[in-house]
């Protein structure tokens, strides 16, 4: 089964937008809970997709991905952004401690709504729905996409999530050096995808993200791998 693109735009847009959105609420959230109302006061901990929504990072990237995809062939990863939710660490009641869970929080937000994902796809199958399905291929988008958020915002580099949580960690003087990598990181980052080696570094982790949300959702990671090779090609 191949998707045309009108089919694989419809498959991913809600995924992708409430991937990314969620994402940056779920930071503005717990920076709240642990003192910073920073986000809270510019109205971005809100489930709105439209608050979180950046033209170019929500929009025009994953669709020109999906466009490039359709035309080049399958292989793709698809990602995007949505606008950073500002949170002020020195707000925060203690501020290197708890960067480790602002910054968790949206990696934790994607693995959440890759689980949930998955069980709109069971809930489907068990009333009947073929694994074909818009329902069931919209799952597969949600699962994959979160999946990628989730590994790639893990990645210990500054700005990343797992940049901040590995500050987080690390003695003073050591976290202070690592955080200087800061302006240099989106460079990185996009070397490491021009090599090719982004891809490598992320298989694993994705392969796991994957494993788990079956092992909760109760759907076989072969399905999901199935699904996902739909909508990828």
């Amino acid at each position: 089964m191949e998707l045309n693109l009108i089919q694989k735009i419809s498959v991913w847009i809600i995924p992708v937008i409430f991937a990314i959105t969620l994402h940056e609420a779920a930071h503005g959230y717990i920076a709240k809970l642990f003192g910073d109302t920073t986000a809270w006061m510019l109205g971005r901990v809100t489930l709105n997709p439209f608050k979180h929504i950046d033209p170019v990072g929500t929009i025009l990237v994953p669709l020109t991905i999906l466009l490039l995809s359709k035309v080049l062939g399958g292989g793709f990863i698809l990602f995007g952004w949505a606008k950073p939710v500002p949170v002020n660490f020195g707000a925060l009641r203690h501020p290197k401690r708890d960067m480790l869970w602002v910054a968790a929080a949206g990696p934790a937000a994607n693995l959440l709504m890759a689980i949930l994902w998955a069980l709109i796809i069971k809930l489907g199958v068990t009333l009947g729905d073929s694994y074909t399905q818009p329902m069931a291929l919209m799952g597969a988008a949600g699962i994959f996409i979160n999946a990628v958020l989730m590994a790639l915002n893990l990645l210990p580099l500054p700005p990343l999530d797992g940049g901040r949580i590995a500050v987080s960690l690390l003695p003073g003087r050591y976290a202070y050096r690592f955080a200087q990598i800061e302006p240099y990181g989106f460079y990185i980052l996009l070397a490491l995808m021009f090599i090719g080696w982004l891809g490598l570094i992320l298989s694993p982790l994705l392969i796991l993200i994957i494993v788990i949300t079956g092992a909760f959702s109760g759907l076989g990671h072969a399905e999901i791998a199935t699904l996902i090779q739909i909508i990828t090609n």
